[in-house]
């Protein structure tokens, strides 16, 4: 089991955030989760990383259950790409160490490398497409750039677990499906780690994800496998507008009809 909610509900300053949630991922499974703004993706995502807690209800990840296990360790098995991230990072650093960072699941690099370590961080960003890039300042590369940096960190301590929050926020279409192509290859490898993509963009549900959740006011409106779940009838409903479905290549494409 890589995530089990049970009967979690989130509560700040009175107001529930998160409401009866249910979900089970397994081993072998690639979710996407869908939600618009404000439907409760960024909290959820912070219940399953232990950066809040649930305000009743349990919670187990990787095997690990809340209240019983040091979330730093916990943390190192799982990789995190996400603006808020990336918006935390040391601009002064070098693409290298923001990588090689990524193996102690820490912002800033405050031990020693090993030379073992700067040879996995180069191997990432070749797979990337990223090699020239090791020596340069973060602040100096692109948007699309830093994203496949942050992607490779997030890599670097051989996650069980990886969470994909937004990722393509601010590409342009060209660079946007250079990046989900990654993904798509991640997800496709032998030891692969298990994906959560986290969007308000059906459009980037990848072939390679199994199953869809969908969030919406703090709940599960539904969830399932892709098929089942990304049905033009779930759909208009979970908008509250009619929708048409269109699937092309293993990917959806939905138009909101009368605009």
């Amino acid at each position: 089991m890589i995530i089990n909610i049970a009967n979690a509900f989130y509560k700040k300053d009175d107001v529930y955030i998160l409401k009866n949630i249910n979900w089970k991922v397994q081993l072998g499974e690639h979710w996407a989760v869908i939600g618009l703004n404000g439907s409760g993706k960024t909290s959820l995502l912070k219940l399953i990383n232990g950066y809040i807690f649930p305000s009743s209800g349990e919670v187990t990840v990787l095997d690990k259950k809340f209240g019983e296990y040091d979330f730093r360790e916990l943390r190192k098995s799982i990789g995190w790409v996400s603006s808020f991230l990336q918006e935390s990072l040391y601009a002064s650093e070098t693409v290298e160490e923001i990588v090689i960072s990524g193996k102690y699941a820490s912002i800033g690099l405050y031990e020693k490398p090993e030379s073992s370590e700067f040879d996995k961080a180069h191997e990432l960003l070749e797979q990337f497409g990223c090699a020239d890039l090791q020596k340069r300042l973060y602040y100096t590369l692109s948007q699309g750039e830093k994203q496949k940096v942050i992607l490779a960190r997030a890599l670097m301590s051989q996650p069980k677990l990886l969470i994909l929050d937004e990722p393509c926020t601010g590409l342009d279409i060209f660079v946007r499906e250079n990046f989900l192509s990654l993904i798509e290859e991640i997800g496709n490898e032998a030891n692969s780690p298990t994906i959560l993509y986290v969007s308000h963009h059906i459009e980037e549900i990848l072939p390679v994800f199994t199953h869809a959740l969908l969030l919406k006011n703090g709940g599960i409106h539904s969830f399932g496998k892709k098929e089942d779940v990304l049905t033009k009838s779930n759909l208009t409903k979970f908008f509250d507008r009619e929708v048409q479905a269109v699937w092309n290549n293993g990917r959806i494409w939905i138009h909101v009809k009368d605009i």
